[in-house]
């Protein structure tokens, strides 16, 4: 859970720190990219407790990561909660990562939708692939491989492979779709075309047991969903 809120944190914040790039946080920002952790706490903290969400996010990361303190899942729960109140996404999601997790609070998978959801309403891609995973998997909801299905198709078109991966499986498998071997070749191929080797595996599984006009049709459609950004996939 760590890295993977630390791998979308590494993605978001780039925009967040152009976003919030002046005074006291733009020096936190510069002190942490310089690995000067310890200082980049206490020019963080300050603007935290006056309730800047970013930095209270930050802060919660560093807590998580034990970056310039001591590692403290409990800190970290306190300084995401803070951020989430303030409908901050970023931090809505690794609110909910917690509690899937259990570190900090008590595993609580409802919780953990809870905040994935509120996540996912201002388009936040893992928070929609998690609750795919939710659904698929009945935590914290009923198990429902249509609304796994939605989320996933959601998060595919925002182009992250895991997701396509998920949904070519669903289609494949007929679950929560309607069964579709061109439809799960191309999700599979696209995810195959950021570096999913499981994507590869079956979406070499999926041509085999394809005609030549459903596998051209397959390719088109990839071609196409490339070409116009998945939208129109």
């Amino acid at each position: 859970m760590n890295k993977l809120i630390t791998t979308l944190l590494t993605a978001t914040l780039l925009f967040t720190n152009n976003t919030y790039a002046s005074g006291a946080f733009d020096n936190a920002v510069k002190a942490y990219d310089s690995g000067k952790y310890l200082q980049a706490i206490n020019l963080f903290k300050p603007l935290a407790v006056k309730g800047l969400a970013i930095a209270q996010l930050r802060l919660g990361l560093m807590c998580l990561n034990g970056q310039g303190v001591a590692q403290d899942y409990l800190e970290a729960v306190k300084w995401f909660r803070l951020a989430s109140e303030q409908g901050l996404p970023l931090a809505q999601y690794s609110l909910g990562a917690m509690y899937f997790s259990g570190q900090g609070v008590a595993q609580d998978y409802v919780e953990a939708v809870k905040w994935y959801k509120l996540a996912a309403v201002n388009d936040l891609v893992l928070a929609n692939y998690e609750l795919g995973t939710m659904y698929e998997s009945g935590l914290g909801v009923t198990q429902d491989y249509v609304e796994a299905a939605k989320w996933f198709r959601v998060a595919a078109t925002q182009g992250y492979a895991r997701a396509q991966y998920n949904l070519g499986f669903m289609y494949a498998n007929g679950q929560g779709v309607a069964q579709d071997v061109v439809r799960a070749h191309m999700w599979f191929n696209l995810a195959a075309i950021k570096g999913d080797q499981n994507a590869v595996h079956n979406r070499d599984i999926a041509a085999g047991t394809m005609t030549k006009k459903q596998l051209a049709e397959a390719q088109k459609f990839a071609k196409e969903c490339l070409a116009r950004n998945y939208k129109s996939c």
